[in-house]
């Protein structure tokens, strides 16, 4: 009598990927940890002064098997409640004491934290996700072009790195079928299977972005602070999304300058604040090297709300000039103390569906601020 081929086995596969389902759980914590704590974690300064180049430790609960708990409040029975028992209550723990908390200093254990390392780029992955450049449209030119890869073919003939291993599988069945044994086994040659790809340009619309930030003497280290690390995670956005995306950095007191990306960043505080220079020179800059017909224009500007009386009518009108060629206008205040701003004043009755603001009243609303301006929404004709 000839053996069987295979044996059937009773054994609970499931054990086999207790480690790798462990891994998984893991990960999917450490991903809602840092969804929740992304407000928090985009105003961090150690962040932003390190270029983006750092390791963040995201404080999460330690992940503990499932198990019964005897609960010391209900003793009539173990496991079965006293009859009072309803949907969410808590087993095994008293809710007044449990994890130490409550009034005076407690004698109940707390819960167990460990610190997940991520990378900049894992936050950025979770942070971008969510955000695109609104209301893009489709230029007359599309200077832009990125390639890509695109597979076309498969072939006999290859190098073993483009392997197909889906279809040199099957040909192997297939052959062996053929044969008269239906099974995978001695891959021949013959049963290779290699992918074979080819270059595609993919055109891109265009886009110019004008970063526009307050630098004048009211700007105090809180709205400075805001203002750079609301740049910071724009300009790293930006670039990590969108090919060759440009970016003009426009500084500015009583007077605005074109200035560079290290002087954006670093640049001091001094003098009054004339906030229409900044959008006098973004209006220069787009008329001499950014044709509406050709970008999409983004112009941000960020303050802390503070500018001469006698100029907020001039910056009204010159703010419908910029839409009338740009896809928005972000305007952003930093105001830690909810004071009133001669700048809002002026502009919460300027009503344009592409004219979008958002104040910053803590370091966490950055994120907010994010979202506002950086919204998935629909193009408009």
């Amino acid at each position: 009598m000839t053996e069987p081929a295979f044996i059937l086995s009773r054994e609970d596969w499931s054990l086999h990927r207790k480690g790798y389902q462990d891994q998984s759980r893991h990960q999917q914590k450490v991903r809602e940890a840092i969804k929740q704590n992304l407000p928090d974690l985009l105003s961090e300064e150690n962040i932003v002064l390190s270029d983006g180049r750092q390791i963040i430790k995201i404080p999460i609960r330690s992940m503990e098997e499932y198990r019964f708990i005897y609960n010391n409040n209900k003793r009539k029975h173990v496991g079965q409640g006293d009859g009072d028992s309803q949907v969410g209550d808590v087993l095994g723990t008293d809710p007044q004491s449990a994890n130490g908390k409550g009034e005076g200093a407690g004698d109940q254990p707390g819960d167990d934290v460990v610190e997940a390392e991520i990378s900049i780029a894992e936050l950025e992955n979770l942070l971008f996700e969510e955000l695109e450049l609104p209301y893009m449209k489709r230029k007359e030119k599309e200077q832009i072009e990125t390639t890509d890869v695109r597979f076309t073919d498969v072939r006999r003939k290859g190098i073993m790195s483009n392997i197909d291993k889906k279809r040199t599988i099957l040909e192997n069945l297939r052959r062996n079928s053929r044969e008269g044994r239906p099974e995978i086994s001695g891959i021949s040659p013959d049963d290779l299977r290699f992918k074979t790809w080819e270059d595609i340009i993919k055109p891109q619309n265009n886009a110019v972005i004008l970063a526009m930030m307050d630098t004048s003497g009211s700007m105090g280290s809180f709205e400075k602070y805001c203002a750079r690390s609301f740049f910071f995670w724009m300009t790293r956005f930006l670039r990590r999304q969108y090919e060759k995306v440009e970016i003009v950095f426009i500084a500015h007191h009583t007077e605005a300058k074109e200035v560079t990306e290290e002087e954006f960043f670093t640049r001091g505080e001094s003098g009054g604040t004339i906030c229409s220079s900044a959008y006098i020179k973004a209006l220069e800059i787009i008329d001499s090297r950014f044709s509406p017909s050709l970008y999409n224009i983004y112009p941000f500007h960020f303050s802390d709300g503070d500018n001469l009386t006698s100029d907020n009518e001039r910056c009204v009108r010159l703010i419908k000039e910029i839409l009338n060629v740009a896809n928005i206008f972000g305007y952003g205040e930093v105001n830690q103390y909810n004071r009133s701003s001669t700048l809002m004043s002026a502009y919460k009755h300027l009503e344009h569906q592409q004219f979008l603001y958002h104040v910053i009243k803590e370091k966490t609303e950055i994120y907010s601020a994010l979202k506002t301006f950086f919204k998935k929404r629909e193009a408009v004709s």
